[in-house]
């Protein structure tokens, strides 16, 4: 599970996601992601930065047991992929939106999907702001 600090929740935090950030998709999901603008913590090396993410799942994707199953796989693959390159260190802001396909898929499609997202969203991120 994320931890409290590694999530995105408010409504502002998702809107600026949604408004900013670089897309990726694949079948069974949609990652955006964008510069966190609440990274302003001051200090040097030892103060840690690290991305935060948010996951969207409607009413599309199935009943809410579905919808659920879905959340807590995807919010697993995401907590595995923040420990990795090149999420580990970024202050990102990154939304997860599962299409109804996810509700179908198994562990293994969502984390290859979610992987290639994200490396996808991530790099198309970073160009832009180093542009």
């Amino acid at each position: 599970m994320l931890p409290r600090d590694r999530r995105v929740r408010t409504a502002a935090d998702f809107q600026h996601i949604r408004r900013t950030g670089a897309r990726a998709g694949r079948r069974s999901l949609v990652v955006t992601a964008t510069a966190d603008p609440n990274d302003t913590r001051s200090g040097g090396p030892s103060t840690p930065r690290h991305p935060r993410a948010g996951f969207v799942v409607s009413k599309a994707v199935g009943v809410a047991v579905v919808r659920n199953r879905v959340k807590r796989r995807l919010r697993a693959i995401m907590a595995e992929q923040m420990r990795r390159p090149p999420l580990e260190g970024q202050p990102l802001l990154i939304q997860v939106r599962a299409l109804p396909a996810a509700a179908e898929a198994d562990y293994a499609t969502l984390e290859k999907d979610l992987a290639g997202a994200l490396r996808q969203a991530v790099r198309k991120c970073t160009a832009d702001g180093a542009a």
